[in-house]
Order: structure tokens, then sequence, then C-alpha cells
């Protein structure tokens, strides 16, 4: 037996949200996100748990983990998951664990670097 099979396996409750876009003229880039889905989940944070990257001249502290929930078809890359007041943007496609038993996705959450206060 896997332990994502085992339904004590999944210890965190998140979020699933999906994005609304703004339809009016002017609304380009500017859509919201609504609830989709509260489901359990794992949450395992990858080592190192923070790294630092430069992406077009702005440092940005990213936070990768993995995240699995058991099997659903519902879920896309465009949706992001929200634990507690972590947000965190799917940032691969999902692999199926076992034969339809769990999903696990890679994740990113971003903060800026330096004084965030």
């Amino acid at each position: 037996m896997y332990p994502w099979e085992d339904a004590g396996y999944y210890d965190r409750r998140i979020r699933i949200e999906r994005p609304v876009p703004d339809d009016s003229f002017d609304g380009a880039g500017s859509g919201s996100w609504e609830p989709f889905k509260t489901v359990w989940a794992n949450v395992q944070d990858m080592l190192p748990s923070k790294s630092e990257r430069v992406s077009d001249g702005l440092n940005a502290l990213t936070r990768p983990a993995r995240v699995r929930i058991r099997y659903r078809t519902d879920v896309t890359t465009d949706m992001r998951f929200v634990m507690g007041d972590r947000i965190m943007q799917i940032v691969s496609e999902p692999a199926q664990l076992g034969f339809r038993v769990a999903l696990e996705f890679m994740v990113e959450d971003y903060k800026p670097a330096g004084n965030t206060a």
C-alpha cells in the first residue's frame, strides 16, 4: 500500500480556486479568482525550502512544493491552491499516482524579495 492510498495521508485543507476573467473593455489582465472546491491534501515543501531567482531584472523568492490530492479530473493548470494565507500557483501538469488514486502537482508561491512590510 502506498502512502497516498491512505486517507490519513491527506492532512491539510486546501481551497482550489479558478480564474475569473474580466471581460470589460479595459479589463485585460485584471481578472480575479473564485473558490472552486475545498479538498484534503498533502503538502510537502521542496528542499531547500526557499530559493531566489532573477526574472526580468526583478528578484523573487520562490517556494516550490508538491501538493498531492485524491484523483479528480476537474483540476487544471490555470487554477491555484490556497492554504491559509499561502497562495500556490500550479507550475506543471499533474502526475497520476497509482491507477486513478491520487494526483501530484508541482507548485510555487511567490513573494517579493527584500522588505515585504
